[in-house]
């Protein structure tokens, strides 16, 4: 019924088995697909109930997923999972995703509510992004941004209803088959961090894409471009793409999104 994939680069056996084990455990997963874009293959990758896929090459995140989404189209399952190996979940959740999603068809991407290991909440349902908001927010003093990043992350809402969001994190993507099929699948000219978004607003232009706090997650996050140069250099990058497909300050599509979603958003 559903396929899952997880990109790794210089990962662990012993820091994905478990991943795996939930996945395997959920009672509703067919394939788990293991995309390594190390320098050399994973050691131990045998002992994983997965089909171990080494890449021979770091192929960025979108391009690697998109090898396991392939197979999930050509065997026409309905859905597919893209999971980061940093997630720890009750694999009872997949179960109750899967008849949410039966029960609402118009529904292309969902992701569940993301929490820290210390219980404290992602802010990951957000708006389409500015380049302020991806790229120069991140230079400025938190104090000069708080009121734009919370209202960037939807914190009014809450986070405790069911909600359709324009822009749902990429570490936990539930994807309707029949969405990508549509709107297409990972766009392999990013690297690297903008796909999730690029994705998500595809979709979002023909089904909903929905924020399900029904069920919860934990993402053992690290924020690897905030600290690593060479990381950063690559965000930067990818942004730039990102911004050269959808438009910098004329993006008129962004604009009436985001004002939907929060209608006292400035012109």
């Amino acid at each position: 019924m559903v396929n899952a994939s997880i990109v790794l680069f210089k990962h662990t056996v012993t820091g994905i088995a478990p991943l795996v084990a939930a996945l395997r455990q959920s009672g509703v997963v067919s394939d788990v697909f293991i995309l390594d874009n190390s320098p050399t293959p994973l050691a131990g990758c045998e002992l994983l109930d997965a089909k171990y896929i080494f890449t021979g090459n770091n192929l960025g995140y979108g391009k690697a997923h998109n090898i396991a989404i392939r197979k999930t189209i050509e065997k026409n399952l309905p859905y597919h999972l893209v999971v980061n190996p940093d997630i720890s979940f009750d694999p009872e959740i997949l179960k109750k995703i899967v008849g949410y999603m039966d029960k609402n068809t118009n529904i292309g991407h969902l992701m569940p509510k993301v929490f820290y290991p210390n219980g404290e909440i992602q802010y990951l349902c957000k708006l389409i992004p500015t380049p302020f908001d991806l790229i120069f927010r991140r230079f400025l003093p938190q104090q000069c941004t708080r009121k734009r990043t919370e209202r960037f992350e939807m914190r009014a809402s809450g986070y405790d209803k069911i909600m359709d969001v324009p822009y749902l994190s990429g570490c936990f993507m539930f994807l309707r088959t029949e969405a990508l099929k549509d709107v297409g699948i990972f766009d392999e000219r990013f690297f690297m961090y903008p796909e999730d978004i690029d994705l998500t607003r595809r979709i979002h232009r023909k089904y909903r894409t929905v924020f399900y706090p029904e069920v919860s997650i934990v993402h053992h996050h690290a924020q690897s471009s905030y600290v690593n140069f060479k990381m950063l250099m690559i965000h930067t990058v990818s942004m730039i793409k990102y911004f050269n497909k959808w438009g910098w300050i004329f993006d008129s599509e962004r604009r009436d999104i985001n004002r939907k979603f929060t209608p006292k958003l400035p012109t």
